[in-house]
């Protein structure tokens, strides 16, 4: 029998606590790219990698905040553990290569064409395999078209994410464009759970009374939660700073300092003649 399906079992708390780690995650991701481009004497590889880290943690942290509102009426749902963690791996790491791929070779139309396609599918493959991560008493099936488009989406918010850390400079704008990642984020993950439909194969295995989804999850969100804090508070106090070391300054070219050197002394008096 076809199982009863409901995303929003407790409102819009999961959405809307979905949608806030989404954003936390890309602003920090986003400021992180920025500041391995902006000083060139940064640490880039440690910044882009606290960058990929940060927009990771917070995409799996805002699947599986959505997930606690999952509820299968007829069964009860679980998650396996290894294959959630798999899920968080999985997202740091596609979403690392195409942030590396932008953060060294720039945003051409080709460049960025791959990091977008692989950082996408990398994102739709997380929540696939955080999807796949689910046990219950039945069968989980999907709507192609629902996952084709989610998958779309993906490719397109990652592209549009990439393009921004390495475009967008101000501190309002990269909020700016993290509010829209989230959005864009938020909206993938929805259409793909919109593609989901469950069949049952009894309901003599139990109801929803019993365990929960947040018997796991919530302590598994807990480390991805905390990172995101740290980044938060690196990214304030940035390292360099808190060396008592000072940002680095444009490069003088060869003209400005030819400017500091003292000129040939024309304005100097002659040197006297001697006297026949």
């Amino acid at each position: 029998m076809d199982g009863t399906v409901d995303g929003f079992r407790y409102g819009a708390v999961t959405p809307v606590a979905a949608y806030l780690m989404a954003c936390l995650g890309g602003a920090l991701g986003l400021r992180c790219i920025v500041r391995s481009l902006l000083d060139a004497r940064s640490w880039k590889t440690g910044w882009l990698a606290l960058g990929a880290a940060s927009i990771g943690c917070g995409i799996w942290t805002m699947h599986f905040i959505a997930m606690i509102g999952f509820h299968v009426e007829e069964t009860r749902v679980r998650y396996d553990a290894a294959t959630t963690v798999l899920s968080l791996v999985v997202a740091v790491v596609v979403v690392g290569v195409g942030v590396f791929i932008v953060g060294h070779r720039g945003t051409s139309g080709a460049t960025l064409a791959v990091a977008g396609a692989v950082t996408g599918l990398g994102v739709a493959g997380m929540h696939y395999l955080g999807m796949a991560a689910m046990r219950l008493n039945g069968e989980v099936g999907y709507d192609p078209v629902g996952v084709a488009l989610s998958v779309l989406i993906a490719i397109g918010a990652a592209t549009a994410a990439l393009w921004a850390a390495v475009t967008i400079r101000g501190f309002l704008t990269s909020l700016g464009a993290s509010l829209v990642m989230g959005v864009a984020v938020s909206g993938m993950h929805y259409t793909g759970m919109a593609a989901v439909s469950v069949h049952v194969h009894d309901t003599t295995g139990g109801t929803w009374a019993g365990d929960s989804p947040t018997s796991l999850l919530l302590p598994m969100l807990l480390g991805p939660v905390v990172f995101l804090l740290l980044a938060g508070v690196v990214v304030m106090f940035d390292p360099l700073l808190v060396l008592g070391e000072r940002p680095s300054a444009p490069r003088r070219g060869p003209a400005a300092n030819s400017v500091a050197t003292p000129r040939p002394s024309w304005h100097e008096p002659a040197a006297p003649t001697r006297e026949r």
